[in-house]
């Protein structure tokens, strides 16, 4: 319940890059915390983030390990950025240079906060859908050894193991986690089992040298492997049954950043980081598939950051920095000869945050982008939060401008009607503005929080065939229209007893995709104007219930339903506007808190065993039983 007190009941520290009281937050801000995770019985982060806020719509192409990725107020997933212990996430690989949600496992999780609307201003280039922060487990006072172990249908394991510690100068934490599961099949034109496999080591280090001087670090690495489906060969009789999908991709996914904290005033920080992340893929030579050549691709960023923050006074305060970031992207082809583009972003930036009065608090910010290749952006945002007297009613809001840079993939490597013209494409630019009124009736243990979000941006960045060229080539332009989104969030709770609480989510989006609409060149066969993969109505509800007579045990119920979808055909069919069905999924846990530290916990997902599709013709899991041991950390 967002009931606020002169002390702050949650401090958060993603909206403007330094700790923040709730109260006078004026940004859309979702905080899933040690006790969602404590309590969540998902394998994987993106699934437990689905049905846990509002506007953050989940879509998977196929079961554990596929590709997956959450879309922010409508937009696609390359309009929000994704950090992991403050390393920004996004694949230089990738086409859009986006970031996928397959590989990160919910055990290694402590805290996720989800800013939503234009965050450019702060965290610059894709920042306009929202920004999504993950936070690992850290060391904590004393000595622990932990242990989690989950079993479940389709062959699925999942175990991690733990040591952590620390004192009032240091912590540490090693993680070391393996996930693997016989899967089902990625796409629903065969029964085959797609296997997938996750090895993860996590790591983190701190120490405080003086009052002065403090060092963090963190580090992060995922190798996995996926078997996996393409298009089918079609034939007369649609696919054909003897083919053998024999696809296979290995993977390695890692970050890491180091940090150095001085503060030689009372009023005055400096943190200097290095950050790095690193994305590998190699889609391997398989015996009777379609892979019969091998692809790499490589994906690297180097960032040097300085964030500077001097406090005026209590509730006044200036954040500044100054950052480079190095991209890169390797491809191989067919193990030809690897193909090697770069580029870097150097940034500056300030946030001033101020309160007026005892009621009312505002920031403003501003960032100044210049890259390599593309030029100069510029963003800019002003919040504003009221807080009545009463401490349970605060209005928001929040008006921002963004942009995202063009991807190295969307400069240099699709096929262009002129070569000598690359690269050609310019950053897309965007504007929005939410308001919001969040109330809490502590008596009844109701609360509430709706918003109102309206985003917008143009010069859109997207892949037509130019028929003008010989070959009629493909190619990246920036289009003429403009797309749009605008909806309303309604995040409530509701403890109706001691025993009894009610978590209510309702989203409501309508899209524009002014990209094929207004765009002279356009498939005309695109009908639907809807954003793909977008449905206009989402509801969660998540229903608690502990036994009134042992305080240990407990049930929740998470039910979800999602309105009808538009989404492309894939290599199956003629690209064309079609549907993905209305769906209503629910998912069920039984849980024992056992020696006051585990959870000991058997769930069933999909209980109905729903058949239904995030992603035109793939598969999604069918009923499904797991059973496991897990820490309360």
């Amino acid at each position: 319940s967002h009931v606020y007190s002169e002390i702050p009941v949650i401090v958060i520290s993603a909206p403007s890059k330094k700790p923040q009281s709730l109260s006078t937050v004026g940004t859309s801000v979702t905080i899933l915390d040690e006790k969602f995770f404590n309590n969540s019985t998902e394998h994987f982060l993106g699934d437990a983030l689905s049905s846990a806020t509002t506007s953050a719509n989940f879509f998977q192409s196929g079961g554990h390990g596929t590709a997956s990725a959450i879309q922010l107020r409508g937009m696609p997933k390359r309009y929000s950025t994704v950090y992991i212990d403050g390393v920004k996430m996004s694949d230089p690989s990738s086409v859009s240079g986006d970031f996928d949600f397959n590989n990160i496992l919910t055990s290694q999780i402590s805290k996720v906060e989800i800013l939503k609307g234009n965050q450019s201003s702060i965290y610059g280039s894709g920042a306009i859908g929202g920004t999504i922060h993950i936070f690992t487990k850290q060391g904590k006072p004393g000595f622990h050894k932990d242990i989690e172990y989950v079993a479940g249908s389709h062959d699925t394991h999942n175990l991690s193991a733990s040591v952590s510690g620390g004192n009032d100068k240091s912590n540490y934490y090693l993680g070391l986690q393996r996930f693997q599961t016989d899967g089902i099949s990625q796409m629903t034109h065969n029964d085959e089992k797609d296997r997938y496999r996750n090895n993860g080591l996590l790591a983190s280090y701190s120490k405080k040298f003086t009052d002065k001087i403090e060092l963090q670090s963190n580090a992060r690495v995922a190798e996995t492997y996926l078997q996996y489906d393409a298009a089918c060969v079609s034939n007369l009789f649609g696919c054909s049954p003897n083919y053998d999908h024999a696809e296979e991709t290995d993977g390695l996914e890692g970050s890491y950043n180091i940090s150095l904290i001085h503060k030689p005033l009372e009023k005055f920080s400096n943190k200097f980081t290095l950050a790095n992340t690193y994305i590998k893929r190699i889609y391997a030579r398989a015996a009777n598939s379609k892979n019969t050549q091998q692809d790499n691709y490589y994906g690297d960023r180097y960032a040097l950051l300085y964030q500077g923050n001097y406090n005026f006074d209590l509730d006044n305060s200036i954040i500044f920095g100054i950052e480079r970031e190095d991209d890169q992207i390797g491809y191989n082809k067919d193990l030809t000869g690897k193909k090697v583009e770069s580029f870097y972003t150097t940034s500056t930036y300030f946030d001033y945050q101020k309160r007026f009065t005892e009621n009312i608090f505002a920031t403003f910010g501003s960032r100044f982008d210049d890259n390599s290749i593309a030029g100069d952006e510029e963003a800019h945002r002003f919040t504003f939060a009221y807080l009545f007297d009463d401490k349970s009613t605060k209005i928001k809001s929040s008006y921002g401008t963004g942009f995202r840079f063009p991807s190295l993939y969307e400069m240099y490597y699709v096929y262009a009607a002129n070569s000598n013209s690359l690269p050609f494409v310019k950053a897309e630019n965007s504007e929005s503005f939410d308001v919001g009124i969040e109330k809490s009736f502590s008596k009844y243990g109701l609360n509430f929080d709706l918003t109102y979000f309206n985003i917008k941006y143009d010069n859109v960045l997207e892949g037509w065939k130019d028929n003008n060229s010989s070959g009629a080539a493909y190619t990246t332009q920036n289009a003429d229209g403009i797309v749009k989104s605008q909806g309303l969030e309604l995040m409530s709770g509701w403890r109706a007893s001691d025993n009894l609480n009610l978590n209510l989510n309702y989203t409501y989006t309508s899209t524009y995709d002014g990209a094929e609409q207004d765009d002279p060149n356009a498939n005309q066969n695109y009908t639907n104007k809807q954003m793909v993969r977008v449905p206009r109505n989402i509801i969660n509800l998540q229903t608690n219930f502990q036994s009134p007579n042992d305080k240990n045990l407990s049930f929740i119920l998470n039910s979800k339903w999602s309105d009808m979808a538009r989404d492309y055909g894939n290599g199956n069919r003629t690209y064309s506007d079609e549907r993905l069905d209305d769906y209503f999924v629910n998912d069920f846990s039984i849980n024992y808190k056992i020696w006051e530290s585990y959870n000991l916990f058997f769930n069933i997902t999909n209980v109905f065993d729903e058949k239904y599709e995030t992603v035109r013709d793939y598969s999604q899991l069918d009923r499904s039983f797991n059973i496991g041991l897990k820490s309360i950390y």
